[in-house]
């Protein structure tokens, strides 16, 4: 394994997401993950120490892109346009390079992710979030729409279930329905009864 630590970080995460979606987290050991590479079992320690190691490194990847939206949107006016930019920019992300493989892989493995702390951190950045959604309009119904429009994003892996959809369909599709969400916000709680 002659290549940067960089490198070969990022090959162990791609083999680990690999076999994480194919057998499953649980099923999934240490030293599949170093047969895959063709490593030592001692060379993949080196990197990373525990399988959670590996999950966690996934997670801090997309909690330093969550920060970096958060900073942004906090910065922007509190607008319609400025409410669909923050989720397309989210989306962008979701959907980008094998970002896909990363969704997938937290849908199926729940509780997995909820029992890492940096799990818990990812929550805290998905509510933080869905504030920048909702400046402006502190009500209940916006909160919980701007909570969905981000769910969204992330539903669309499990829930739109057709065959043979492309990504860009199903970012397409999250989109709308968070725009439908994202609409309403700063209408404030409406009698709808």
């Amino acid at each position: 394994m002659r290549e940067s630590t960089g490198g070969t970080r990022e090959r162990i995460k791609a083999v680990a997401l690999e076999l994480f979606t194919e057998q499953g987290y649980e099923k999934t050991s240490l030293r599949e993950i170093a047969e895959r590479l063709n490593v030592t079992k001692a060379a993949l320690y080196y990197h990373f120490k525990s399988k959670d190691e590996i999950v966690t490194s996934f997670v801090e990847d997309r909690l330093e892109r969550m920060d970096e939206l958060i900073t942004w949107a906090e910065t922007q006016p509190a607008t319609l346009d400025t409410r669909r930019a923050v989720i397309g920019r989210y989306a962008d992300t979701m959907f980008a390079g094998e970002q896909p493989s990363v969704m997938r892989f937290f849908e199926q493995n729940q509780t997995v992710l909820k029992s890492l702390a940096a799990g818990q951190r990812m929550r805290e950045r998905m509510l933080r979030l869905a504030d920048t959604l909702c400046r402006g309009d502190d009500s209940p119904g916006a909160q919980l729409r701007a909570a969905l429009a981000f769910f969204a994003v992330h539903s669309s892996w499990f829930a739109v279930r057709t065959p043979g959809i492309t990504d860009a369909e199903r970012k397409r599709i999250a989109l709308e329905v968070a725009d439908e969400l994202l609409a309403a916000i700063g209408e404030g709680d409406v009698d709808r009864g």
